[in-house]
């Protein structure tokens, strides 16, 4: 009996990071750091957390194993940081159950594939200073994206000059594929090297 009491008899906010706040909702726990200058992600999140606000920080980097003890998530929140790096085993170990995971309003230009395809949460990803190639492009066709927030996914690089500036998903409806540029540009080389033969 005591050993439960040292379970379940301390208060929740004593586990909780220093700098936020923590609070229940319907049972479910929220940790709360919007707006605190972190300028990382804390190591202390207690391992019950439901829904986990970073917003509004200075974090720059996700790296691997971020939220590793955290397999209740179900809300992750790091918009309007300035994240520019996310390591591909950045959400190893989020549970099945994270619903929403949004990374809108920061500094990212590209993201490892496997970072995100093994979530299957709602994903926020606008306003980002996007470089549109292969990676994000099979990104959008294979990830569960937010429908609201997809048109605002815009090229502020890409390959050719034309397509800078428009909605990625604009730019692939008009039937461009950056996943082909490549094998396009090695049939081109080998006719080229074909035509020299003849």
């Amino acid at each position: 009996q005591a050993f439960f009491c040292l379970l379940f008899c301390i208060p929740w906010g004593s586990s909780c990071p220093p700098s936020c706040q923590c609070t229940e909702r319907a049972g479910a726990k929220a940790v709360l750091c919007s707006s605190r200058h972190l300028e990382e992600i804390p190591k202390d999140i207690p391992r019950d957390v439901v829904f986990l606000k970073l917003d509004a920080n200075s974090i720059t980097r996700i790296p691997s194993n971020a939220f590793r003890h955290l397999s209740h998530l179900e809300e992750i929140d790091l918009s309007r940081n300035a994240i520019e790096k996310i390591d591909g085993a950045a959400f190893k170990g989020v549970g099945a159950g994270l619903r929403t995971l949004d990374l809108s309003s920061n500094r990212i230009r590209s993201i490892p594939k496997e970072a995100l395809l093994a979530l299957n949460a709602k994903l926020r990803l606008a306003n980002n200073p996007w470089h549109c190639e292969c990676a994000l492009q099979e990104v959008l066709w294979e990830a569960r994206l937010d429908p609201d927030s997809v048109q605002d996914i815009t090229c502020h690089t890409a390959p050719r000059e034309e397509y800078v500036g428009k909605p990625l998903l604009q730019v692939l409806d008009a039937g461009v594929n950056f996943c082909g540029v490549r094998q396009r540009t090695t049939d081109v080389a080998m006719f080229v090297t074909m035509f020299g033969w003849f």
